[in-house]
């Protein structure tokens, strides 16, 4: 089955690139969310943190 795919996959022209882009975009990807969320304010993460904890009686009415 490997050898199956393989030679299919050594038979497309460039096909070599298609890893790299995808390293690339798999690198950035994080790197960006890691970089947002060491920037994020640290009343913004008490805030987030604490809202199952906030009782929001519009919301609780709205769902019934």
């Amino acid at each position: 089955m490997l050898k199956f795919i393989k030679h299919h996959m050594e038979s497309i022209v460039g096909i070599e690139v298609f890893p790299l882009i995808s390293f690339i975009i798999f690198f950035i990807f994080f790197i960006t969310l890691f970089v947002w969320v060491a920037l994020l304010r640290k009343d913004h993460i008490n805030q987030l943190s604490n809202m199952p904890f906030e009782d929001n009686t519009d919301q609780n009415q709205a769902e019934v």
